[in-house]
C-alpha cells in the first residue's frame, strides 16, 4: 500500500465534504475519484498534498515514497521555454551529465593516484548516469512533448506566451518526466486532444507507479483505471474495476438495496394488514395473536430507502418544426490564417436527423468550421447553405452568447421576453439554478454554471439544427449523461465538435475527421471510427464523398441494432424511474390517509371513512401492481 486515506473528515463551514472517509492505493494501481461537481474531488487531493488541513482522521503516505501533483491551473517559471521547463524534470541528470563532461577534460591533465580517484569518480558517475537513463534523456523529454501535442517548432516558444490549456500541457509534461512514486492527477485530460489522450492513457497504463485520476473523461477512465472511488453525500466507496464496471456495479447495489426496501415495506403492510384484521375480530384469541404479529413487527430493523442521487438538471430538446431533408450543404470551403490553410476546398452535406461529430487534433479549424456556420467569421473562399425551415441554434465553447454583465435571470428573460417569470424561474430550476442563484451575474458563474446557462438557452431555441462546440466541457459525469439522452431524444439535426470520446460514440451516427486538411467521413460512432479508419480513410486523390460510398451494408446493420439495443435499455431505465416515482407517489397518499384517518372528524364519518378505506385498498392494489412491475424491470 502506497497512500491511505482512514477516516477523513473535512468541512467548510455547514458543509459536509467527507464524514469518516476511508480508502487506500496500492503500489503500481491506477485508481480514479469520481463524483458530481462539487462533491470534493479536488479537496481530497490537496487534503493528500497538504495543501489542505483534514478535520479529522490520518493521511497516510508509504516512507521513502514521492508524490507528484497536477492541479488544474498551473503557474510556470517565468522566462522559460517549453523545452526547458521539462528539462528541469530532470536537472539531477543534466548537472550529472556536466560533471561527467567536467572529469572527462580533468583527465588529461592528471596522472598516478589523482588520475585513479578521478576515475572511480568518473566510473560511479557513469554507472549512475547509465542506471537513470540518461543518454536518452532528451528524446524522452521530446517524446513526451510530441505525445502532449506540442510540434518541435513549439519547443522554443516562451512559457510566458501560452496559453491556458497550453501551459497544464507543459506542466503536466514536466510532472510525467518527474515519475514520482504515486501521480495525482485533477483533470488531466482538458486541452488534450484526441491523439494526445490516446498517448496519455498508454502512458499512464504502462506508468511504473501509482496512478490517482480525477477526471469526468469516462472513456479514458475505462482504458486506465482498475480501481473507483466514489465520494458522494459526504461518504466514500471503493469499486473495483474501471469506469464501467464501477457504474454497473453502483446500479446494481442501488436496485437491490431498492428491492430489499420495497420487499420490507410491502411485508410490514401485509402484517399489519393481518394485525389489523385480527383485532377486528374483537376476540381474546385473534387480540393475543394480533399482539403477537406487532412485537414480531417492532424487531424488525427498518431497510433505509437509498437516498436520491443529488440534483440534477433535466430538460429536453425539441425543434419547433421539422426542417426539410436537406439541412446543410457546404462548397468548396477554405479558411486559412497566417497564410497556413486550416482547411481547403472541403464539400459535404447533412441530412435531416443526422447526428456528426466533427473530430480532429487541436488546431486544425473544427471550431473555426463550426464559427463560419453561424457566420461568426468569414470564409476565405467557397460557400454554404442551409436547406428549407433549418433554424439554428449555437452552443459555444467560451460562452460568447452570454453577457457578462447580466444576471442568470435576465440573460433568459432579455433572449425570450415572451416567457413570464413562473416559465423563467422553472426553466431555470431545470438546470439547477433556484432560489436567489438566478440574480448571481454571468461574470461570477463556473466553466460548468456558464455551460448550463447555454444549454438553457438552447433548450428554449427550440431550433432543428443544433451546431455545438464541446458541450460536454465542465460538465461532470452525471450531467454528461443527462446531455446525451436529450440529444438522442432529440428528432432534429446535430452537429459538434467534441474531444469526448464516450459522448461521441453514444450520440453520434456519423463522424467527420478533420485532417491533411480535409474532411474523412465515418458512418457510424466512435468505436465504428476506430474500427475503420485505416479502411475507410481516402486514398490519394479520393474525396471524402467517395469514401462515403465505400462502406458496407453490413455494417449499417451492425451500428443500427447497436443503437436500437441502446434505445431500448434507454426505455427501461426510464420506465424503472417512473415505476419508482409512482410507488412513492402511492405510498405518500396511503400515509396522508393513514393520518387523516386518526382525526376525529374523519373517524366519526362513516362514510368518509368508507371513502378513504377504498381509496387505500384501491392504492394498495396498484402498489402490489407496481412492485411486481418494478421487479421486472430492475432484473
Amino acid at each position: 500500500m502506497i497512500l491511505a486515506c482512514h477516516n477523513i473528515d473535512k468541512s467548510f463551514g455547514d458543509r459536509v465534504i467527507v464524514r469518516k472517509g476511508s480508502f487506500h492505493i496500492e503500489e503500481k494501481e491506477k485508481a480514479a475519484l469520481v463524483g458530481v461537481n462539487g462533491a470534493g474531488k479536488s479537496t481530497i487531493l490537496k487534503m493528500i498534498i497538504g495543501e489542505e488541513p483534514v478535520d479529522g482522521g490520518e493521511i497516510t503516505l508509504s516512507r521513502g515514497k514521492t508524490l507528484g501533483y497536477l492541479a488544474q491551473h498551473q503557474s510556470l517559471l517565468p522566462g522559460g521555454t517549453i523545452y526547458e521547463e521539462l528539462k528541469s524534470a530532470k536537472a539531477d541528470i543534466f548537472e550529472m551529465e556536466q560533471q561527467i563532461r567536467s572529469i572527462e577534460l580533468e583527465l588529461q591533465s592528471l596522472s598516478g593516484r589523482e588520475l585513479e580517484a578521478r576515475l572511480e569518480t568518473y566510473n560511479r558517475l557513469q554507472s549512475d548516469f547509465e542506471a537513470k537513463n540518461g543518454y536518452a534523456c532528451e528524446s524522452e523529454i521530446a517524446g513526451v512533448l510530441k505525445g502532449l501535442g506540442f510540434s518541435e517548432d513549439d519547443f522554443a516558444k516562451k512559457t510566458d506566451t501560452l496559453s491556458g490549456g497550453q501551459k497544464t500541457r507543459v506542466a503536466l509534461g514536466r510532472l510525467l518526466l518527474t515519475s514520482p512514486d504515486i501521480l495525482l492527477l485533477d483533470e488531466p485530460t482538458n486541452h488534450l486532444d484526441l491523439n494526445s489522450i490516446a498517448w496519455l492513457e498508454s502512458y499512464l497504463t504502462n506508468y511504473p507507479g501509482a496512478v490517482f485520476i480525477v477526471s469526468h473523461d469516462r472513456y479514458f477512465l475505462n482504458r486506465v483505471v482498475t480501481k473507483v472511488i466514489e465520494i458522494e453525500n459526504g461518504g466514500i466507496r471503493m469499486y473495483a474495476g474501471n469506469y464501467k464496471a464501477y457504474s454497473v456495479k453502483k446500479q446494481q447495489l442501488r436496485d437491490a438495496r431498492l428491492k430489499e426496501y420495497f420487499n420490507q415495506q410491502r411485508e410490514i403492510r401485509h402484517q399489519q394488514a393481518v394485525i389489523d384484521k385480527l383485532k377486528s375480530f374483537n376476540r381474546e384469541k385473534s387480540i393475543r395473536r394480533a399482539e403477537s404479529r406487532e412485537k414480531m413487527l417492532e424487531k424488525i430493523t427498518p431497510v433505509e430507502k437509498p437516498a436520491d442521487a443529488a440534483p440534477e438538471m433535466h430538460f429536453r430538446l425539441e425543434p419547433s418544426c421539422v426542417s426539410g431533408n436537406d439541412v446543410l450543404s457546404v462548397e468548396h470551403l477554405s479558411k486559412q490564417f497566417d497564410g497556413q490553410f486550416l482547411f481547403r476546398d472541403v464539400n459535404f452535406e447533412i441530412r435531416r436527423g443526422e447526428h456528426v461529430a466533427v473530430i480532429g487534433d487541436n488546431g486544425t479549424g473544427k471550431t473555426t468550421l463550426l464559427k463560419i456556420l453561424n457566420q461568426v467569421v468569414p470564409a476565405d473562399e467557397g460557400s454554404f447553405t442551409l436547406g428549407a425551415k433549418v433554424k439554428i441554434g449555437y452552443y459555444d465553447q467560451e460562452h460568447h452568447v452570454l453577457h457578462d454583465e447580466k444576471t442568470i435571470f435576465d440573460e433568459i428573460s432579455d433572449a425570450y421576453p415572451e416567457l413570464n417569470n413562473t416559465q423563467i424561474r422553472n426553466t431555470l430550476a431545470a438546470f439547477q439554478f433556484t432560489g436567489d442563484e438566478v440574480f448571481q451575474e454571468i461574470r461570477s458563474l463556473s466553466g460548468g454554471e456558464k455551460g448550463r446557462v447555454s444549454l438553457a438557452k438552447l433548450m428554449l431555441s427550440e431550433a432543428n439544427l443544433l451546431i455545438l462546440d464541446e458541450p460536454t466541457n465542465h460538465l461532470d459525469i452525471a450531467s454528461k449523461e443527462i446531455l446525451e439522452e436529450a440529444l438522442n431524444n432529440y428528432t432534429g439535426t446535430l452537429l459538434y465538435v467534441s474531444h469526448d470520446r464516450y459522448f461521441i460514440n453514444s450520440t453520434a451516427t456519423r463522424i467527420l475527421e478533420l485532417v491533411n486538411r480535409t474532411f474523412v467521413n465515418y458512418i457510424g460512432n466512435y468505436d465504428y471510427y476506430l474500427e475503420k479508419k485505416d479502411e475507410l480513410s481516402p486514398a490519394a486523390g479520393e474525396s471524402p464523398s467517395s469514401a462515403r460510398e465505400n462502406e458496407d451494408s453490413t455494417s449499417r446493420l451492425s451500428w443500427q441494432e447497436q443503437k436500437e439495443q441502446q434505445a431500448r435499455e434507454r426505455k427501461r431505465k426510464n420506465d424503472l424511474k417512473k415505476t419508482e416515482e409512482e410507488i412513492s407517489l402511492l405510498e405518500e397518499q396511503n400515509a396522508r390517509i393513514d393520518h387523516e384517518m386518526t382525526l376525529e372528524e374523519v373517524y366519526s364519518n362513516s362514510v368518509r371513512c368508507q371513502e378513504l378505506a377504498s381509496e387505500h385498498a384501491e392504492n394498495e392494489a396498484r402498489l402490489a401492481r407496481r412492485y411486481e412491475l418494478w421487479e421486472t424491470l430492475a432484473e
